[in-house]
């Protein structure tokens, strides 16, 4: 099994074979982390840098658990209280790193192809963590994961994503992956925040949120990116709450049951309410759960070890 791709920069570059042996590499380890020894030694012998030059909580413990998962040796790398902050280039910063025979780098950075440029200057893969407001391909991978493990194959089922379209790196990515997998896709949310000219990427743009519920099958509520928003977009957030917000009113109102998703950190009482967010109708927690999986299938596929899965 292999990828036809040296480095996961986006979900872009990938074809929908490559997606689909990512999800059955998944697979694999999801079983593996059902054991009571969740680990296996396939990346013993590979060194692994994560270096984010943007705060992250979730997705860093995701990608190093299932670094130490695969019995890889890894190192931390953050840009607070680091020589970047002294005014160090990314490329001396990564090369630095790398003269300590470094063999693959997962990166988060605050600019929009930072991944690219560095794909072009240095020989390690390289895993794409987020960069800017342009891709989050695993987030894509363990969302779309996660929804075909609920509903099966995602060819024709509607996926809506509602909230802060312009801003997420998570957007993007998932439009790429649910399309290239024969879904379709909704995006919704003040128009403010939906980007203009969005229809050229073959979605649909749609400014009620409960016309929206009413259309799809799954609905992945997205996070209001204040720290992106370099000018008001919206007067309030109790406003945005009011007309946006996901409730279990909403919900009880269709005449069917649909899947509800949040890639995290979730603003309870804005974006959602506790009362969705915890419901039996959410995966948020599954899409936690396979994160971990995702990352796993990431790193050994892209590591091009031909240690059978488990051993």
């Amino acid at each position: 099994m292999s990828l036809s791709v040296k480095h996961l920069l986006g979900i872009k570059e990938l074809n929908q074979q490559d997606i689909q042996t990512v999800f059955r590499t998944a697979d694999n380890f999801k079983q593996v982390l059902q054991r009571p020894i969740k680990k296996v030694p396939t990346l013993r012998d590979t060194t692994i840098a994560n270096i984010f030059f943007e705060n992250s909580t979730r997705t860093r413990i995701s990608f190093e658990l299932a670094e130490k998962r695969l019995s890889a040796d890894v190192i931390n790398f953050s840009a607070s209280g680091s020589s970047v902050s002294k005014g160090e280039t990314l490329i001396d910063t990564v090369n630095n790193i790398l003269a300590m025979k470094v063999d693959m780098v997962v990166m988060r950075h605050s600019a929009s192809g930072a991944p690219w440029f560095l794909s072009r200057h240095i020989d390690a893969s390289i895993i794409n963590a987020g960069d800017g407001t342009n891709e989050h391909p695993t987030q894509a991978l363990l969302d779309a994961y996660s929804m075909r493990e609920k509903l099966g194959n995602l060819k024709g089922k509607r996926v809506a994503i509602i909230g802060d379209i312009m801003h997420s790196r998570v957007a993007l990515s998932n439009i790429f992956c649910l399309q290239k997998l024969g879904a379709e896709v909704m995006v919704a949310g003040p128009p403010t925040l939906i980007p203009k000219h969005i229809e050229s990427l073959g979605v649909k743009p749609e400014y009620d949120v409960k016309k929206a519920l009413a259309w799809c099958d799954v609905a992945n509520v997205l996070r209001i990116q204040l720290e992106r928003q370099h000018k008001p977009l919206f007067s309030t957030l109790r406003e945005y709450a009011l007309y946006y917000g996901i409730n279990s009113d909403m919900l009880r109102s269709l005449e069917k049951e649909i899947v509800i998703m949040h890639p995290g950190p979730i603003n309870r009482g804005v974006e959602i309410n506790s009362d969705v967010a915890d419901s039996g109708q959410s995966i948020i927690l599954d899409q936690v759960q396979n994160g971990v999986a995702i990352r796993m299938a990431v790193i050994y596929l892209l590591s091009g070890k031909p240690t059978e899965l488990g051993e």
